[in-house]
Order: structure tokens, then C-alpha cells, then sequence
């Protein structure tokens, strides 16, 4: 394995000093480390973070390799500096026997450029009607530790219920989408004025809220640890802080879209908008980022939701809901959090990797960037500012709501375990 000296890197942001990474790990942190026998890589200026790690992606593979791959989204996800990612469970098949996580985890190990981790569907085919092997797909070789049937919500509190003390008996945690079904009937976009003055039915903040206050009171009464996905409005993130101040074991995600969009980019009618749970208003931004300053909100998750083309490129009410995101979730975190003053880059490594990894029990990766620990790391360069060109990506897919916008921040180089997937900024295979 080669030997690497990253010279001249700020950790979290701070002083400036060499990282040598050997065999997988990082061997010393210091001023002015000798070179010998290392590769050497210059990186004055930019700043080194532990590598990312993403609780919310979609690789669509088994079933819509037209979209991306467990390959191509590696490579986006490596490109975005991200080490390890949670891959969702509405594949073709199912996510939800032991046999298609283990073949999703395999197709990770051969792409070699991230850990991906899958998530397990807590219902048989996401039906939401019986739960599915959950016991066998945590025993399995993919060890699987999060369950979710993300894309539909997990409606039936009795079931929802039972899934919560299943996973207990394996420390596993049960990811919810929240989303009160019959409140969604149709929904196209946020519900308010906007969606009745473009004539789209809306999609009610309470649905997300109903199910979310019905989940934290179900973990608390079984003493269950609970996810949330994509929280979106600012009521989730008081339902949120109230059961965390209840000793709840509630955990929840922002998605970076979320951070930086609001249903204003409905009006344009592209599609490339339309995604679930739908963009809300500025007041409900303004509280996710909030609420993710504050630690209400654990962690940010992309939901990288690859589409084909044809899945995307139609009417509003047609279109496929969903975005594209690994490749540019940190630039939107330095944007909106970074730049703003709500955190800094200690507290980006927090909610991007140290959390994200803490829920999803993965002992290796959200580490500190300290002598004797996993060389999982990213470095940044936080000066640069680029156009997106979604032509450019590394995802299968093109669409990117973040197209000709122009976002701070440049992901230089990824090392998983000491060897590097980004070098100046491309894919390494």
C-alpha cells in the first residue's frame, strides 16, 4: 500500500500541518514530517475533515441501472468527499431479504471507491402490510443496522410499532419516511399559497408533522431508537426538540436541498423541483438550518435520487419526485451553514460524518482525524466557487437542481482507508 504526506492541510480548519497516511491509517499529524518513501500531496489552503457519511442515498441498483449504479453513485458519492453511504431499499427487487442487501453490499465492495452500506426495507416489497426479514438482513454478511421503506411511509402505528422492538434486540434503528398518506393524496408541492396560485395540489406540512409526533411518542413508549428522514418544516423540528427534551432516542436528517431551496422554484414548472417531501417556504429553511445548528437536526443526508431521463424531462404532474446530491451536499453546507456563521468546520465534520456514522453504527468511519485512527478523509478546497454543470457529473443521471448555480467549495482529494478515490478533484477509477 503507498505511503501519502498531505502537506500543509488545515484540519477542521485550524493550523496547518502534515497528515502521513500508512497502512489505512493516519501514522502522524504534525509540522514538517519527513517525506521519505511517501507520495507526496500539496495541500496548502485546504482544509481536511473526516470523510462523509451519507444516512440517505439512492444507488438504484438491482432494477434501474438506467439511473445509477452502485459504480456511478460511488463515484459521485467519493467526488463529494463522502466515505460511506446508506443505500435505500426501493430497488428492484426489494431491499428486504438477506440475499439483495448482500448483493448490494458486494457490488459496493467491487466498486471499491466508498463503504456502501445497505438499508434494510422494514416491510415485505415497502408494502407497509408485513415486516420483512429484518432479524436475517442484520445477520447477514451486509450487517445490516437501518431499516426503511423510505419512498412510503410506514402508515400503520401497530406495525410501526413492531418494527421499533424488533430492531432493539440487534441495536438497529428504523429510518421513517414521514409522510401521512392519506393527507398526500396527489400532492404535487408545498400547500400554501404558492401551490394554489399555480394550481398544484399541495402537499400539508401536517402530514409530515402527524406522523412524525405519532413516531417519537411510539420510540419513546418502546424505548427504540427512531430515525426521520428529510425533515422539511419547521413544526418537525419543534415535534423534534420536544421528544429529544424527553429523553426520546430520536435522531433526524436535512437534506441539503432543503437547506437552500424553497417552493419559489416551483414557479418555473421544472421538474427538476419536484421532489419529496416538497421544497418549503423560506421560514421553514431559515428553521432546518436552525435546527441543524443547534443539534435538533443530527444530521444532513443528501436523498441523491438519480432519475433516467425520461422519468424527469415531462409535466410537473408526471415527473418522477427527486434530486440529485452527493456530489454537491457539502458546497450547499458551506453555503448555508459555513458561510452564514451557524457552523463551523468542526461542526460540518459533526453533522456530515461523526453523527451520520454514530446512527448507522459504522465503528470505522465518522473517526477523528488523529494519529492511529482510519485514514477516512476528505480534503477541501473552501476559496473556490464553480458553476454546477450537471454534464459534468459522475452520477449516471442529470438531474441536479443546483444546475448553473453557483456554489463555493471544491472536494480535492477522498482517501478511504489510506488510499486516495479523488485526486484533484477526479475519480481515481
Amino acid at each position: 500500500m503507498t505511503t501519502y504526506l498531505i502537506r500543509g492541510a488545515r484540519p477542521y480548519g485550524g493550523e496547518a500541518a502534515d497528515i502521513l497516511l500508512e497502512d489505512g491509517r493516519i501514522a502522524a499529524i504534525g509540522r514538517q514530517l519527513p517525506a521519505t518513501g511517501a507520495e507526496v500531496v500539496e495541500a496548502g489552503g485546504l482544509v481536511a475533515l473526516p470523510g462523509l457519511v451519507d444516512l440517505h442515498t439512492h444507488l438504484r441498483e438491482p432494477g434501474r441501472e438506467d439511473a445509477e449504479t452502485v459504480e456511478t453513485g460511488s463515484r459521485a458519492a467519493a467526488r463529494g468527499g463522502f466515505t460511506a453511504v446508506h443505500a435505500m431499499a426501493n430497488t428492484d427487487p426489494v431491499a428486504d431479504t438477506a440475499g439483495v442487501v448482500e448483493q448490494v453490499w458486494r457490488l459496493g465492495q467491487e466498486a471499491g471507491l466508498v463503504d456502501v452500506v445497505p438499508v434494510g426495507a422494514v416491510t415485505v416489497g415497502l408494502k407497509g402490510e408485513r415486516l420483512a426479514e429484518l432479524g436475517a438482513m442484520a445477520d447477514s454478511a451486509a450487517r445490516v443496522r437501518v431499516f426503511s421503506d423510505d419512498g412510503h411511509c410506514v402508515a400503520d402505528p401497530a406495525l410501526m410499532r413492531r418494527a421499533l422492538e424488533y430492531v432493539k434486540a440487534f441495536d438497529g434503528v428504523v429510518a421513517q419516511h414521514a409522510e401521512e398518506p392519506r393527507l398526500t393524496v396527489g400532492a404535487q408541492m408545498h400547500e400554501g399559497d404558492r401551490s394554489a396560485r399555480l394550481g398544484l395540489t399541495g402537499w400539508p406540512a401536517a402530514a409530515e408533522e402527524a406522523i412524525i409526533a405519532r413516531d417519537v411518542l411510539l420510540a419513546g413508549h418502546v424505548g427504540a431508537r427512531l430515525h426521520v428522514c428529510h425533515v422539511s418544516t419547521a413544526g418537525s423540528v419543534e415535534i423534534l426538540r420536544w421528544a429529544k427534551s424527553r429523553g426520546v432516542q430520536v435522531t433526524a436528517e436535512v437534506t441539503p436541498h432543503h437547506l437552500l431551496l424553497t417552493d419559489a422554484c416551483a414557479e418555473s414548472y421544472d421538474p427538476v423541483f419536484k421532489v419529496n417531501p416538497p421544497l418549503r417556504t423560506d421560514a421553514d429553511v431559515e428553521a432546518l438550518r436552525a435546527g441543524l445548528a443547534d443539534g435538533t437536526i443530527d444530521a444532513v443526508a443528501t436523498d441523491h435520487a438519480p432519475h433516467a431521463v425520461e422519468d424527469k424531462e415531462s409535466e410537473w404532474a408526471q415527473a418522477r419526485p427527486g434530486m440529485l446530491g452527493l456530489e454537491q451536499a457539502l458546497s450547499v453546507v458551506v453555503e448555508t451553514m459555513v458561510e452564514t456563521g451557524l457552523l463551523d468546520w468542526a461542526g460540518v465534520a459533526d453533522r456530515m460524518s461523526v453523527r451520520p456514522a454514530a446512527i448507522g453504527r459504522l465503528q470505522k468511519h465518522g473517526r477523528p482525524l488523529a494519529e492511529g485512527e482510519p485514514a477516512n478523509l476528505l480534503l477541501l478546497d473552501p476559496a473556490t466557487r464553480a458553476s454546477v454543470d450537471p454534464a459534468a457529473s459522475a452520477s449516471r443521471s442529470r438531474n441536479s437542481p443546483y444546475a448553473g448555480r453557483e456554489l463555493p467549495g471544491r472536494v480535492v482529494a477522498t482517501f478511504l482507508r489510506g488510499t486516495p478515490t479523488v485526486l484533484d478533484g477526479k475519480a481515481t477509477r
